[in-house]
């Protein structure tokens, strides 16, 4: 089935219906009366089975009487199916702006046969009413495009999908092409005519082998689906419609956030020549809800800049522009292997994203850049999982994991080892075998590449291997007989492997499907972990996930601070991916908090950082990702912050947070001082909230561990009194609470 032959079915139903007309009306050009095709026949996709939807238009004046009557009897008798109606003009314009599905099928509307005059009006007053009321009933669209996919499903997802109503079906063809009428947006046509033009091509294949007009592909259609499409077998013909399904579903996605940007911004007379850009890091920048490249970005030279691309726009929620990705695997040099640990965690900062990693994921799948930085996914691209119960296929249902797994990263030590098993966990599934011991070996050979110690990509093998484990024993065999938890103990070796383990069971099933994560399997699961944490527990005899930190190395203290030890030195080294800054000053409750500060009011991130005591003075050393930052200049801001004359509180920007701040603190895990343990999401001013909150409490920090696992930081603060050591549990519960509350006043916290 082809365009040409859809051409050919529209031809003749258009002769059909111009004969008709012709024979019901006494003058052969009637002046101020019309019959023109709408909907599907309107935009010429007439199937084998489809019905042709028309009206007859005329002027108020006109008087249509019996030419009705003798218009629709020939088109009955010819067996077509036909959907008529007559309307004057002030009727259709009328029943346009009261029924949006009604607007939808006039904006296409075509002359068959009459006064091209009137239906040249008709077209003209239609899209200028689309067009002018725009912004009243864009909304109104979203959400009854939003309820159709509530009900149908994805195409590219459901078992049984339906090649017109589905998410990424016809439908959304057809909504693209009005939004494109407003003239507020627009989209890929290339991309939006191919894929539209195949999908009708399967569904013309759909009809004749199904013998009716349907669009729905019941399971037993799919081979004689691929022997119409001359493909392969069934499953080929599946992975063939999926991808168009979720190739239109992309572009929905993308075109309607940018109608919701354009939504969002007043209107306004006038355009500007293009949108403001607004730096975002270093290469990239924001303009109209998009992330793009910056004016001084060199791709040629940065093989980071997609990943920092991909992280930036999933981490806020935003579009990245498919254009710039597509541009970036052109030009960027693909990272070095094994991947550096600032590749790793660019990566993981993606993976554990949240809601926004899903536009970007398919972005980067469509652009190919999946091919380059994991080969592998090919393996699952578009597989559909043999069991019912999923409701994705099975690379959607990895990307799920991920966004599941990103919200239970504060209950693990580990969180870049969990989103990388949670990406990876059924990639067995694309060849034969059990798949959990098939994808044994596949992560392994990726978590390698990603730079992973052996240790860790140890970790990965077990967490692929045994990630059905915990559901299985729990839902099958006695927890409470010893051998069972021996079973499970001996598979899981420790208690941080069985922590990531359970995060990701849960993360697994509440991505499979709403009822596979009940309170019931969820109770089952929860009581398993317990008892065999307890096992584990004693056999270790771990207390405490938060180890003593081994001693730094002397810092040599230059003479002026020396000399006066309110000054401060610092220090500038160049270091893979950034620099090394040291500050040396005088040591002093709040030091560490203003040069926390001194970061955040330059935008800086920090990587890591260790801080301590040495003799009388206070010594920190930070990594962040600014390869040459001025240290004449940080050193000026820090000493307007330790003076009161500058508050880095009012530099640091709100940002949203999807997960609540943990603050523990760790009473068994120092003798000489207070531990507190803080997870937070890594964002700049995070570092100087916390120490600005202990100095306020007259706590001093000795000695701090900051370290960033992808989007989270964990950060191990060893906290005294001035000159007490360890705080009290009264002191050191006013420290977490002060902490914890310092960290989510400057945000705004997702629901």
């Amino acid at each position: 089935m082809t365009a040409a032959e859809r051409k050919q079915r529209t031809d003749a139903a258009d002769a059909l219906c111009a004969a008709a007309f012709a024979a019901a009306v006494t003058d052969p050009d009637p002046p101020g009366l019309a019959l023109v095709a709408v909907g599907g026949y309107g935009r010429g996709e007439l199937a084998p089975f489809s019905d042709l939807d028309v009206v007859l238009v005329h002027d108020e004046d006109v008087e249509v009487g019996e030419v009705a009557t003798c218009l629709w009897y020939p088109l009955w008798d010819s067996g077509t199916t036909v959907d008529h109606a007559v309307r004057s003009m002030s009727q259709v314009t009328t029943a346009a702006e009261d029924d949006l599905r009604v607007a939808l099928g006039l904006l296409d509307a075509r002359h068959l046969a009459g006064d091209p005059s009137l239906t040249l009006r008709l077209r003209t007053t239609l899209l200028a009413g689309w067009r002018r009321d725009a912004r009243r009933r864009l909304p109104e669209l979203r959400e009854t495009v939003a309820r159709r996919g509530r009900r149908t499903g994805e195409l590219a997802q459901v078992s049984v999908p339906d090649l017109k109503e589905s998410a990424g079906g016809l439908r959304d063809a057809t909504v693209l092409n009005a939004l494109v009428a407003t003239w507020s947006v627009d989209v890929p046509h290339t991309d939006l005519e191919r894929c539209h033009s195949r999908l009708l091509d399967v569904r013309d294949v759909l009809h004749d082998v199904a013998g009716r007009g349907t669009n729905r592909v019941s399971p037993e259609l799919w081979e004689d689906l691929a022997i119409g499409l001359t493909l392969p077998d069934a499953g080929a013909a599946q992975r063939h419609v999926r991808g168009l399904g979720r190739r239109m579903t992309h572009l929905s996605r993308l075109t309607w956030r940018r109608a919701d940007a354009v939504l969002a911004t007043p209107a306004r007379a006038g355009s500007r020549r293009g949108p403001a850009l607004q730096p975002l890091a270093p290469g990239l920048a924001l303009a109209s809800g998009e992330v793009v490249l910056d004016r001084r970005a060199e791709p040629r030279r940065d093989p980071l800049l997609l990943l920092r691309a991909s992280a930036e726009a999933a981490g806020r929620d935003l579009v990245l522009a498919p254009a710039t990705a597509a541009r970036l695997v052109r030009e960027s040099p693909a990272p070095q292997e094994p991947w550096t640990p600032e590749t790793r965690n660019l990566v993981v900062r993606l993976l554990a994203a949240g809601p926004g990693l899903l536009g970007v994921w398919e972005t980067l799948d469509e652009t190919a850049a999946l091919d380059r930085l994991l080969p592998e996914w090919d393996r699952v691209r578009l597989l559909p999982h043999a069991s019912p119960v999923h409701r994705f296929t099975v690379d959607r249902h990895l990307v799920e994991t991920c966004i599941e797994a990103s919200a239970l990263i504060r209950r693990v030590n580990r969180p870049d080892v969990l989103m990388v098993a949670a990406l990876l966990h059924d990639i067995g599934k694309g060849g034969p075998g059990d798949h959990s011991i098939a994808g044994e070996p596949v992560a392994a050979d990726v978590a390698r590449r990603m730079g992973f110690s052996a240790t860790e990509v140890g970790l990965v093998r077990r967490l692929v291997r045994h990630h059905l484990l915990l559901a299985e024993v729990a839902t099958t065999r006695d927890i409470e007989d010893p051998a069972t938890v021996g079973f499970v103990a001996d598979r899981v070796r420790d208690v941080e492997t069985l922590d990531l383990l359970a995060a990701l069971t849960e993360a697994d099933a509440r991505a499979t499907a709403a009822a596979a994560w009940t309170s019931w399997r969820a109770g089952l699961v929860g009581h398993l972990v317990r008892r065999v944490r307890a096992v584990l527990t004693d056999l270790s005899g771990a207390t405490s996930p938060t180890a003593v930190p081994p001693p730094d190395k002397s810092v040599e203290v230059e003479e002026r601070v020396r000399l006066d030890p309110t000054r401060v030195d610092v220090t500038v080294q160049p270091s893979t991916g950034g620099s090394r800054v040291t500050v040396v000053s005088g040591d002093r409750v709040g030091l560490l908090a203003a040069a926390a500060g001194t970061f955040a009011v330059h935008r800086i991130s920090i990587r890591a950082a260790r801080a301590w005591t040495q003799g009388e003075y206070a010594v920190s050393v930070w990594e962040v990702d600014d390869p040459g930052p001025d240290p004449a200049l940080l050193r000026q801001h820090l000493e307007a912050i330790l003076e009161g004359r500058l508050d880095p509180v009012g530099r640091i920007p709100a940002e949203r947070r999807r997960l609540e701040p943990s603050v523990a603190v760790r009473h068994d895990a120092s003798w000489q001082a207070t531990v507190l343990e803080v997870r937070v999401e890594d964002r700049p001013g995070g570092v100087h909230l916390v120490c600005r909150a202990l100095a306020a409490l007259d706590i001093t920090v000795r000695s701090a561990h900051l370290t960033t696992f992808g989007p989270q930081a964990v950060d191990v603060f060893y906290v005294q009194e001035p000159a007490a050591g360890a705080l009290s549990e009264e002191r050191a519960a006013a420290a977490a609470h002060g902490v914890r509350r310092a960290l989510r006043s400057p945000v705004t916290l997702d629901a």
